[in-house]
């Protein structure tokens, strides 16, 4: 149905390739180039703390895509929607295979309405719930992806 394009860029800066000394800056650019994520390792995997590792894009990722997804139905339903925010949180753990994977990630959406603009919590919860039914990136993941509507 569409494609979607990345690319990553990564050139050695330390004098060797030992594992403790290479660096982990790379950039990932979207758009031909036009849009570029300074990205790194996680600190724990010696990577810079300053550029976003890939466990926080994915994160973000699943926290955007439920966003979009939600907005989207509530556009549908004639629902305005003046601000939404999330504080996301992922966890990476050991999974049942004993490989470090994403094993968690709970969203944690705030929404707020306009003004004469009456949704009640059984609503919310209900386009919470198709929200991330429809999100195509939770669609894609096996990670457990929980939503918790924050107020």
């Amino acid at each position: 149905m569409a494609t979607h394009l990345a690319s990553v860029l990564w050139k050695r800066t330390s004098a060797d390739f030992a594992y403790d000394t290479y660096n982990r800056a790379h950039e990932v650019r979207f758009k031909g180039g036009a849009i570029v994520l300074r990205a790194s390792a996680a600190p724990a995997f010696k990577g810079d703390a300053d550029r976003v590792d890939p466990e926080e894009a994915f994160v973000g990722s699943l926290s955007s895509c439920h966003m979009l997804t939600f907005l989207a139905i509530c556009a549908r339903k004639r629902l305005t929607v003046d601000r939404y925010q999330d504080e996301a949180e992922g966890h990476l753990e050991k999974g049942s295979n004993r490989k470090l994977q994403m094993t968690r990630v709970t969203l944690r959406p705030r929404v707020v309405f306009a003004p004469g603009t009456e949704v009640d919590a059984t609503t919310l919860a209900e386009i919470h719930h198709r929200a991330h039914e429809e999100c195509f990136i939770a669609n894609s993941v096996k990670t457990d992806v929980a939503v918790e509507p924050q107020s």
